[in-house]
């Protein structure tokens, strides 16, 4: 059984679309097989139609997580009595309180059957190795590790365009607007941003098309740190949506 709340973007809007768009795994002929057995609830009453829903309302499900989210089988990469290695797939979140949708790190522990706890994040786009904790002393003691940078965290990403330098380590200033969901970086520091430094080389490039790929390593870890500072040198990401401002 699972419990949602409806949201402003979802006012006025049908229920069907709704569970559509909360639940990854949910076809339309079990959403009119629930309703058909009325086990779908919109504030606490039963409903058999495809009713309009109002912000606020609440919205409950009685359908097993088989039939309501995609079947993901993790690929372990390394696993001991303290730590877990995943290679993370595209388009799962490692964690989000926000969402009804498994992520990363329930999908791990119902496949492990214990609790495991993420040392970093990625993107929900990205995929790579993620490091988890199986308990919080170790946990404690990966995270302050992160944080005196004793371990190292490398990206490979494709861009647009073929840098002037093989190698380069940049630095900039990016604040964050939690407002507009925009991150703006700036060559000079502004009113309340934040130095980043990110190192790039170059292992590929594609004259042809005009791309490059890159291994990427961060020397501080800022929200869209990469996307935004190579964006901001003339080096966009292949296929990212636009979170940056110059």
């Amino acid at each position: 059984m699972r419990k949602l709340v409806v949201d402003k973007k979802y006012n006025n809007k049908k229920l069907i679309n709704f569970l559509l768009d909360n639940f990854n795994g949910l076809s339309i002929n079990i959403i009119y097989k629930a309703l058909r057995k009325k086990d779908i609830l919109v504030n606490g009453i039963r409903v058999k139609d495809n009713v309009t829903l109002i912000s606020g309302d609440n919205v409950t499900v009685y359908i097993t997580d088989n039939y309501l989210f995609k079947q993901v089988y993790l690929d372990i990469v390394f696993e001991d009595n303290n730590i877990i290695i995943v290679n993370k797939p595209s388009g799962v979140e490692v964690v989000d309180e926000n969402s009804n949708n498994e992520t990363l790190t329930t999908i791990l522990e119902k496949q492990i059957q214990t609790l495991v706890f993420p040392c970093h994040r990625l993107d929900r786009n990205t995929t790579g190795l993620v490091l988890f904790a199986k308990n919080k002393t170790v946990l404690n003691i990966l995270l302050e590790k992160f944080k005196n940078r004793e371990i190292s965290k490398f990206y490979k990403c494709m861009v647009y365009g073929i840098p002037k330098k093989t190698s380069d380590t940049l630095e900039a200033y990016l604040f964050k607007d939690n407002k507009k969901s925009f991150v703006y970086v700036y060559d000079k520091p502004q009113k309340g941003s934040v130095k980043i430094i990110t190192s790039y080389k170059v292992l590929e490039i594609n004259i042809k098309q005009n791309t490059s790929i890159l291994e990427v390593e961060l020397h501080t870890g800022k929200t869209h740190q990469i996307r935004a500072h190579l964006a901001h040198i003339g080096l966009p990401i292949i296929g990212d949506r636009q979170i940056w401002k110059k």
